[in-house]
């Protein structure tokens, strides 16, 4: 199991933000939304221009009916992608806040 895996790695690791990630998005692939979220912070804690840690952890927020806590997240993301000119994200994004 993925989560498994990468869980491993962070409690060998706790302060490399890459395996964080990675255990993030096999929390969200198994709906573990909370959990997820709590490395998702983490990340962009130590890397404030993560645009791809915002972005799931706003699409968390949703998935836990959190639009009010999302909004923010994913203008914050919207930011970041405009900055970093990522458009496929700013795009999806945007589609996003459109929703709230």
């Amino acid at each position: 199991m993925k989560t498994e895996r990468f869980q491993n790695l962070v409690s060998k690791n706790p302060n490399n933000e890459l395996f964080r990630f990675s255990l993030a998005q096999a929390l969200i692939e198994e709906e573990r939304h909370e959990e997820a979220i709590e490395q998702l912070d983490f990340c962009i804690q130590k890397k404030e221009d993560w645009m791809m840690a915002e972005i799931l952890k706003g699409k968390s927020l949703l998935a836990l009916s959190r639009p009010a806590d999302a909004k923010p997240t994913l203008e914050r993301a919207l930011h970041l992608a405009v900055e970093q000119h990522h458009e496929a994200p700013e795009a999806e994004i945007r589609k996003l806040l459109e929703t709230l």
